[in-house]
């Protein structure tokens, strides 16, 4: 799907899965057009779709699924490096849906089987408790911790809140460096408080902070601040999905964090690829 020519390029190079070929466009009242131009006649096929802003992208992938299904492929798998819809797994308000699970209904009813990294479980602790096709979820722990043992020097693994203190232990022994864990407490969407954590055995370490997801960059560009005050160097700001709301990308940059992220999401920022990882996983799965 369009979006991730990148990745896929690095996973055809690492595999012997071939690339497909389709035309995708919209006619001029907004529907989607979908032509697949390889035989796919008794074929496993894999699907890479990047699933940030999902809404505009998930009736083509669905449209896709079946088409390919009607072509006569043997089975359609879904490589979701970044897979949405895992937030609202609870209703918090009286009148709201759970879309995470509704979303992995829809998926399943199309798919064979799901492949991606790091989804944001929090009250599902398990891809199958929603999903009911074969569904593993990979990390991406150790490729971030390859990458922060070659790029900084003296790391200090540090989580943004008390949610990411299992992300950040098992980054920072990964790493074989320290960790540390700040205390979030969030009024709204894009107001955050964040505590100073104690750092005082820690100056002259390179402050990481490490989450699954930036989204505003708000808790990120708080803590850092709070770091900055310390006594700290700037710190370097990693995510295994860089989401980024409206301008939060610039925002960091302004305030002197250094960005990286994977490649889930096609970014310039991405400094971490997830081929090998995903490549290794898909010579096995779902077989």
């Amino acid at each position: 799907m369009p979006g991730q020519a990148a990745l896929s390029e690095s996973l055809l190079s690492l595999t012997d899965w071939q690339a497909g070929d389709m035309i995708l466009r919209q006619f001029p009242d907004g529907e989607s057009y979908l032509r697949v131009l390889d035989d796919v006649q008794g074929r496993d096929v894999a699907i890479l779709c990047q699933l940030h802003q999902p809404d505009s992208r998930v009736l083509p992938l669905l449209l896709l699924a079946d088409t390919l299904r009607d072509l006569g492929a043997q089975r359609v798998g879904l490589v979701a490096p970044y897979l949405a819809y895992m937030r609202q797994d609870k209703r918090f308000n009286q009148g709201e849906g759970i879309s995470s699970h509704y979303f992995a209904r829809l998926i399943s009813q199309h798919m064979d089987w799901l492949l991606t990294v790091d989804p944001h479980l929090h009250r599902i602790h398990q891809l199958d408790e929603v999903y009911s096709i074969p569904a593993r979820s990979l990390t991406a722990v150790q490729p971030i911790a390859d990458w922060i043992r070659q790029h900084v020097p003296k790391p200090l693994v540090i989580g943004p809140d008390s949610e990411s203190e299992q992300w950040a232990a098992r980054v920072a022994d990964a790493a074989a460096c320290p960790w540390e864990v700040l205390q979030k407490q969030r009024f709204g969407d894009r107001d955050v408080d964040v505590s100073l954590p104690h750092v005082e055995n820690y100056l002259d370490r390179t402050p990481i902070l490490v989450d699954d997801i930036i989204s505003t960059g708000k808790t990120m560009i708080q803590a850092a601040r709070h770091l900055i005050n310390a006594g700290m160097t700037n710190p370097v700001c990693i995510a295994v999905h860089g989401i980024f709301a409206q301008g939060a990308l610039a925002d960091m940059q302004n305030n002197g964090l250094r960005v990286v992220t994977s490649n889930s999401i096609a970014d310039d920022s991405n400094q971490i690829d997830l081929a090998p990882l995903l490549s290794d996983a898909l010579m096995l799965f779902p077989d």
